[in-house]
């Protein structure tokens, strides 16, 4: 009779899974990183062929950051209050994090009308047409992470949002201050290379 042995048998490995949403969240700001690449590559190729009419930044865009940069403070704070099961204060420091977003949203249209009292358009030198360009990208993806902080606090009234549940503000999160590191670049960038 024949003994088996079954010290030599394989133990199952656990599956490394992503979270689809965070996935999800991810190839969607890697599609964004590779748009403004090209863009501000773009742009830099344009300036270097001449033609390129020089002009000073709004300098509301320069307020504009600061505040763009307290709406993402407001979401750190959202996602430590999730963390904690503080279900007033997540309400509110999203709140807060999506009217800062409205604030920089209404502080960009201020600056774009600055740029056309100073003769700076759309149509004209692609200097200007550059600028728009850049602004107004960044404003319509902002203007989806206005989108996704309003589900998010929809979801923080249900009380969906608590420590067990986390993925939600963590994606919400990642994704609006991806789009506050966006901003900052795209504003040195423009800075910079005028």
């Amino acid at each position: 009779m024949m003994t088996v042995n079954n010290s030599f048998q394989e133990e199952a490995k656990p599956i490394l899974t992503v979270n689809k949403f965070k996935f999800i969240t991810w190839l969607f700001i890697i599609t964004i990183v590779m748009l403004f690449a090209s863009q501000t590559s773009a742009y830099l190729v344009r300036r270097a062929e001449g033609n390129w009419i020089e002009f000073a930044v709004p300098t509301i865009f320069y307020w504009s950051t600061g505040v763009l940069l307290i709406s993402s403070v407001m979401m750190f704070l959202a996602q430590r209050f999730a963390r904690n099961d503080d279900f007033s204060k997540l309400r509110l420091a999203i709140s807060m994090a999506f009217a800062f977003g409205i604030a920089f949203l209404c502080m960009q249209y201020f600056g774009w009308q600055e740029l056309q009292s100073e003769g700076v358009y759309l149509k004209g030198n692609p200097s200007g047409s550059f600028l728009y360009v850049l602004t107004g990208l960044h404003a319509f993806h902002l203007i989806t992470g206005l989108v996704v902080l309003l589900f998010a606090l929809n979801a923080a009234f249900k009380m969906k949002i608590h420590s067990k549940s986390l993925v939600q503000i963590e994606v919400c999160s990642t994704y609006w201050h991806f789009l506050d590191l966006l901003w900052v670049y795209l504003f040195v960038f423009l800075i910079y290379f005028r």
